[in-house]
């Protein structure tokens, strides 16, 4: 599959099958997450393995959007790790590196047939003092990954994109 027809065929899903990840595919969605680049590579990233069923209820308790994954990753940066921009003060790109990382971690994970939504719709304060994380780090993304249920239908969105010239602008 190229990467186009890769990047085609993602799509979010929204509810999922209680089959179990095999432990060989995720260790190859993390790793996809582990050699994503970052700035300078920092390598700021933390990436939270969640599949305790106690766990995954308490997350769900935060945000509605794990939809029933028996798998969840999330995704973190250590604000003491993340690459700051010595041009303008304030300027990190932690956020972007993990963007960056679950980015990679969402596409290894369709090419290996299974689902993944990415979430934002959390509290990121909240589900860090759930998990106990250290005080530098922010999560930026939570991604439920897992096996598509056969009778999930995928959102009529996924098909809108805005047209080319009210995307793209040549300076």
């Amino acid at each position: 599959m190229s990467f186009m027809e890769l990047a085609k065929n993602r799509f979010s899903t929204r509810k999922f099958t209680k089959q179990q990840v095999e432990k060989e595919k995720l260790e190859q969605i993390v790793e996809a997450g582990r050699i994503a680049p970052t700035a300078a590579n920092n390598q700021p990233q933390r990436i939270y393995i969640i599949r305790d069923a106690e766990k995954l209820a308490a997350l769900t308790k935060l945000t509605p959007c794990v939809y029933g994954a028996p798998t969840v990753l999330m995704v973190t940066y250590d604000t003491t790790e993340d690459w700051q921009n010595p041009l303008e003060q304030g300027v990190h790109d932690g956020v972007v590196d993990a963007a960056i990382v679950g980015t990679h971690m969402m596409l290894e994970a369709t090419e290996l047939g299974l689902g993944t939504c990415w979430v934002g719709y959390f509290p990121p304060t909240k589900t860090a003092e759930l998990f106990h994380l250290p005080k530098t780090e922010v999560p930026v993304m939570l991604l439920p990954v897992g096996y598509t249920a056969p009778d999930y239908q995928i959102s009529p969105k996924h098909y809108s994109f805005k047209p080319y010239d009210t995307i793209v602008k040549e300076l």
